[in-house]
């Protein structure tokens, strides 16, 4: 008499096969190397450079070739905690930026031993933003930015603040933004900034980032000084619409704070930075 195989059992060898192939899609995802959500820093984290090394690399040596004298100076965020500011100002360090802002959910939890820390040990100093153009909009954020920290005064001590504007940590390099639509972000913040505070913000980029994701646009080197990151002895290629940089972050390797930038002149220059 033939024995009839019921539906449950007759459905097990697509069961185990789907689960076979539902656990060798699960260790595709979880090999070394794989990016996931688990491996994505926590929002808030992110600091200015945070990119370079992974996509531009850094070669070796202090940077050389420069033709005019440079001012030394240091940025800072949040996960530096306080800051040794007497220790580096002995070490030549004469101005500062600090990390107040990021996105429209992110303020500095140090930012008041940082800021204050720099003016009162006699440096220049001011303030920048991380920008998260995927979360809100660019006049969203130079708002936030300059309701918490990120506004300026003509007091000869305070530099125009500045425009983060690099490689997303938390997703996208370029936070799934077409190269026009790039543009009108970093548009609509700058333009707000001037509107808030009477000043043209700074923008830090990299070139290779600026590249790719605004299609190296050429449309704020007549306005707004460029702080370039390169990790390496020479500055070399610039952003389009720049004839110069204004200050160049060299290295995320430095004593003391580990990002130390050149400002392109002698102090007096960062002087009449901060007096605009």
């Amino acid at each position: 008499m033939p024995v009839h195989r019921s539906g449950t059992s007759a459905r097990r060898p697509r069961l185990f096969a789907a689960g076979t192939l539902l656990a060798a899609l699960t260790l595709l995802f979880t090999l070394p190397g794989t990016a996931s959500a688990a491996d994505l820093p926590e929002r808030g984290t992110a600091r200015m450079g945070q990119g370079v090394i992974a996509h531009d690399g850094q070669g070796g040596g202090a940077p050389t070739g420069t033709r005019a004298v440079q001012t030394e100076g240091v940025d800072v965020s949040g996960h530096q905690g306080d800051v040794a500011w007497a220790t580096l100002w002995n070490s030549g360090v004469k101005w500062a930026y600090v990390k107040a802002t990021e996105g429209t959910y992110y303020k500095n939890t140090h930012f008041t031993q940082q800021y204050n820390g720099s003016y009162n040990i006699g440096m220049i100093r001011g303030t920048y933003h991380f920008a998260t153009p995927d979360t809100t909009s660019g006049a969203a954020q130079a708002n936030y930015f300059v309701d918490n920290g990120g506004g300026w005064s003509r007091d000869g001590r305070t530099l125009p603040g500045v425009l983060d504007i690099e490689w997303n940590p938390y997703g996208a390099q370029c936070y799934g933004k077409t190269q026009a639509g790039m543009v009108a972000w970093i548009r609509d913040f700058v333009n707000t900034y001037k509107a808030r505070t009477g000043r043209d913000a700074v923008i830090y980029t990299a070139t290779s980032w600026w590249k790719d994701c605004t299609g190296n646009n050429a449309g704020f080197g007549a306005t707004n000084p460029l702080w370039v990151a390169r990790y390496n002895t020479t500055v070399g290629e610039l952003p389009a619409g720049w004839g110069y940089y204004t200050m160049w972050q060299y290295t995320s390797s430095g004593p003391t704070v580990g990002d130390h930038n050149h400002f392109n002149g002698a102090l007096d220059r960062v002087v009449a930075l901060a007096n605009g």
